[in-house]
Protein backbone atom coordinates (compact mmCIF):
# COMPACT_ATOMS: atom_id res chain seq x y z
CA UNK A 1 0.00 0.00 0.00
CA UNK A 2 0.97 3.80 -0.91
CA UNK A 3 -0.22 6.00 1.75
CA UNK A 4 -0.47 9.44 -0.07
CA UNK A 5 -1.67 12.12 2.44
CA UNK A 6 -3.76 14.78 -0.31
CA UNK A 7 -4.46 18.57 1.33
CA UNK A 8 -4.76 21.65 0.59
CA UNK A 9 -6.96 25.12 2.07
CA UNK A 10 -10.32 25.67 1.48
CA UNK A 11 -11.13 25.97 -2.57
CA UNK A 12 -7.95 24.76 -3.83
CA UNK A 13 -9.60 21.95 -5.82
CA UNK A 14 -9.03 18.79 -3.40
CA UNK A 15 -12.06 17.36 -3.75
CA UNK A 16 -11.44 17.23 -7.22
CA UNK A 17 -8.33 15.80 -7.08
CA UNK A 18 -9.55 12.80 -5.01
CA UNK A 19 -12.91 12.64 -7.23
CA UNK A 20 -9.95 12.66 -10.41
CA UNK A 21 -7.58 9.84 -8.72
CA UNK A 22 -10.44 7.36 -7.40
CA UNK A 23 -11.93 7.65 -10.89
CA UNK A 24 -8.16 6.42 -12.22
CA UNK A 25 -8.22 3.73 -9.35
CA UNK A 26 -7.22 5.30 -5.97
CA UNK A 27 -8.90 4.20 -2.79
CA UNK A 28 -9.95 7.74 -1.47
CA UNK A 29 -11.08 8.01 2.48
CA UNK A 30 -11.90 11.92 3.13
CA UNK A 31 -11.52 12.99 6.56
CA UNK A 32 -14.41 14.82 6.55
CA UNK A 33 -16.78 11.72 6.09
CA UNK A 34 -14.90 10.31 8.73
CA UNK A 35 -15.33 13.14 11.40
CA UNK A 36 -19.07 13.23 10.09
CA UNK A 37 -19.34 9.39 10.77
CA UNK A 38 -17.79 10.49 14.53
CA UNK A 39 -20.62 12.35 15.57
CA UNK A 40 -23.39 11.09 13.63
CA UNK A 41 -26.82 10.54 15.61
CA UNK A 42 -25.99 7.79 17.81
CA UNK A 43 -22.78 7.56 18.19
CA UNK A 44 -20.94 8.13 21.57
CA UNK A 45 -19.16 11.37 20.27
CA UNK A 46 -22.63 12.64 19.41
CA UNK A 47 -23.52 12.36 22.77
CA UNK A 48 -20.23 14.02 24.11
CA UNK A 49 -20.67 17.21 21.46
CA UNK A 50 -24.61 17.61 22.71
CA UNK A 51 -23.46 17.26 26.35
CA UNK A 52 -20.41 19.65 25.91
CA UNK A 53 -22.30 22.36 23.57
CA UNK A 54 -26.09 21.84 24.53
CA UNK A 55 -28.91 21.10 22.58
CA UNK A 56 -28.97 24.12 20.74
CA UNK A 57 -26.78 22.64 18.19
CA UNK A 58 -28.86 20.65 16.91
CA UNK A 59 -31.20 20.81 14.10
CA UNK A 60 -35.38 19.97 14.67
CA UNK A 61 -34.99 16.37 13.53
CA UNK A 62 -32.25 15.78 16.03
CA UNK A 63 -29.34 16.16 14.10
CA UNK A 64 -26.43 17.87 14.38
CA UNK A 65 -26.58 21.64 13.26
CA UNK A 66 -23.10 21.69 11.86
CA UNK A 67 -23.38 25.74 10.25
CA UNK A 68 -24.27 25.92 13.81
CA UNK A 69 -21.77 24.44 15.44
CA UNK A 70 -19.26 25.87 13.20
CA UNK A 71 -20.40 29.21 14.45
CA UNK A 72 -19.67 28.50 18.04
CA UNK A 73 -16.52 27.65 17.78
CA UNK A 74 -15.00 29.16 14.99
CA UNK A 75 -13.96 32.15 16.63
CA UNK A 76 -13.35 30.91 20.39
CA UNK A 77 -10.17 28.81 20.43
CA UNK A 78 -11.18 27.05 23.69
CA UNK A 79 -14.37 25.92 22.12
CA UNK A 80 -12.74 24.57 19.14
CA UNK A 81 -10.26 22.42 21.07
CA UNK A 82 -13.08 20.75 23.22
CA UNK A 83 -14.80 19.81 19.82
CA UNK A 84 -11.53 18.83 18.50
CA UNK A 85 -11.07 16.51 21.59
CA UNK A 86 -14.08 14.58 21.04
CA UNK A 87 -13.55 14.08 16.82
CA UNK A 88 -10.02 14.16 16.39
CA UNK A 89 -9.40 10.89 18.31
CA UNK A 90 -12.71 8.92 16.78
CA UNK A 91 -11.62 10.56 13.71
CA UNK A 92 -7.81 8.89 13.44
CA UNK A 93 -9.84 5.52 15.21
CA UNK A 94 -12.24 5.34 11.46
CA UNK A 95 -9.14 6.12 10.00
CA UNK A 96 -6.96 3.34 10.60
CA UNK A 97 -10.04 0.85 10.55
CA UNK A 98 -10.39 2.39 6.85
CA UNK A 99 -7.18 1.32 5.69
CA UNK A 100 -6.06 -1.52 7.86
CA UNK A 101 -8.15 -3.81 4.45
CA UNK A 102 -5.25 -2.25 2.40
CA UNK A 103 -2.27 -2.83 4.24
CA UNK A 104 -0.66 -5.63 2.40
CA UNK A 105 -2.12 -4.73 -0.96
CA UNK A 106 -0.47 -2.69 -3.70
CA UNK A 107 -3.27 -0.28 -3.84
CA UNK A 108 -2.80 3.88 -3.75
CA UNK A 109 -4.81 5.01 -0.87
CA UNK A 110 -5.27 8.81 -0.47
CA UNK A 111 -6.35 10.25 2.28
CA UNK A 112 -8.37 13.62 1.97
CA UNK A 113 -7.34 15.86 4.97
CA UNK A 114 -7.95 19.27 4.92
CA UNK A 115 -5.77 19.72 7.82
CA UNK A 116 -2.54 17.68 7.58
CA UNK A 117 -0.14 20.22 8.48
CA UNK A 118 -1.79 21.65 11.41
CA UNK A 119 -2.13 18.05 12.67
CA UNK A 120 1.24 17.46 12.91
CA UNK A 121 0.76 14.36 10.36
CA UNK A 122 3.01 15.04 7.75
CA UNK A 123 5.16 11.78 8.79
CA UNK A 124 2.07 9.51 8.40
CA UNK A 125 2.40 9.34 5.21
CA UNK A 126 4.26 7.78 1.89
CA UNK A 127 3.82 10.67 -0.42
CA UNK A 128 2.35 14.49 0.39
CA UNK A 129 0.24 15.95 -2.12
CA UNK A 130 -0.84 19.41 -1.78
CA UNK A 131 -3.39 21.41 -3.92
CA UNK A 132 -2.56 25.13 -4.43
CA UNK A 133 -4.41 28.40 -6.19
CA UNK A 134 -4.92 31.68 -5.85
CA UNK A 135 -6.66 33.07 -2.84
CA UNK A 136 -9.46 35.22 -4.93
CA UNK A 137 -9.72 31.88 -7.24
CA UNK A 138 -10.61 30.24 -4.08
CA UNK A 139 -12.94 32.97 -2.56
CA UNK A 140 -14.87 32.99 -5.59
CA UNK A 141 -15.34 28.54 -5.72
CA UNK A 142 -16.50 29.01 -2.37
CA UNK A 143 -18.90 31.42 -2.60
CA UNK A 144 -20.54 29.67 -6.02
CA UNK A 145 -20.01 25.78 -4.77
CA UNK A 146 -21.29 26.37 -1.17
CA UNK A 147 -22.94 29.71 -0.63
CA UNK A 148 -21.22 31.22 1.56
CA UNK A 149 -20.17 35.09 1.66
CA UNK A 150 -16.76 35.95 0.75
CA UNK A 151 -15.99 37.92 4.51
CA UNK A 152 -17.05 34.39 5.95
CA UNK A 153 -14.67 32.37 3.17
CA UNK A 154 -11.68 34.62 3.55
CA UNK A 155 -11.74 34.26 7.52
CA UNK A 156 -11.84 30.47 7.08
CA UNK A 157 -8.95 31.13 4.84
CA UNK A 158 -7.47 32.60 6.97
CA UNK A 159 -7.46 30.60 10.14
CA UNK A 160 -5.76 27.16 8.10
CA UNK A 161 -2.34 27.42 7.54
CA UNK A 162 -0.64 29.05 4.17
CA UNK A 163 -0.42 27.35 0.79
CA UNK A 164 3.19 28.55 1.68
CA UNK A 165 3.39 26.57 4.79
CA UNK A 166 1.93 23.50 2.88
CA UNK A 167 3.90 23.67 -0.04
CA UNK A 168 7.02 23.06 2.05
CA UNK A 169 6.16 19.78 3.11
CA UNK A 170 4.90 18.74 -0.31
CA UNK A 171 6.04 16.13 -2.63
CA UNK A 172 4.06 17.12 -5.06
CA UNK A 173 2.11 20.17 -5.76
CA UNK A 174 -1.02 20.66 -7.71
CA UNK A 175 -1.49 24.16 -9.38
CA UNK A 176 -5.17 24.77 -9.70
CA UNK A 177 -5.30 28.17 -10.84
CA UNK A 178 -5.75 27.30 -14.30
CA UNK A 179 -9.24 25.38 -16.10
CA UNK A 180 -10.21 22.25 -14.76
CA UNK A 181 -8.81 20.42 -17.97
CA UNK A 182 -5.37 21.38 -16.74
CA UNK A 183 -5.81 20.04 -13.22
CA UNK A 184 -6.73 16.36 -14.67
CA UNK A 185 -3.65 16.93 -16.94
CA UNK A 186 -1.51 17.03 -13.14
CA UNK A 187 -3.21 14.49 -12.25
CA UNK A 188 -2.67 11.86 -14.90
CA UNK A 189 0.70 12.26 -14.61
CA UNK A 190 1.00 12.19 -10.98
CA UNK A 191 -1.32 8.88 -11.36
CA UNK A 192 1.77 6.44 -13.03
CA UNK A 193 4.05 7.82 -10.44
CA UNK A 194 1.85 6.86 -7.39
CA UNK A 195 0.82 3.37 -9.01
CA UNK A 196 4.75 2.78 -10.36
CA UNK A 197 5.82 3.69 -6.46
CA UNK A 198 2.91 1.23 -5.02
CA UNK A 199 4.29 -1.89 -7.04
CA UNK A 200 7.54 -1.18 -5.69
CA UNK A 201 6.45 -0.79 -2.16
CA UNK A 202 8.13 2.28 -1.38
Amino acid sequence: MLLVGLTGGIGSGKSTVARLLAGRGAVVIDADDLARQAVAPGTDGFERVVQVFGRDILTPDGDLDRRRLGEVVFDHVDRRRELEAIVHPEVARLFMEAVEPYRTTKDVVIYSIPLLVERGMVDAFDVIVVVVADEDRRVERVVRDRGLDRDEVRARIAAQVTDAERSRVADVLLDNDGEPGELEVQVDRLWPELTARAAAGR
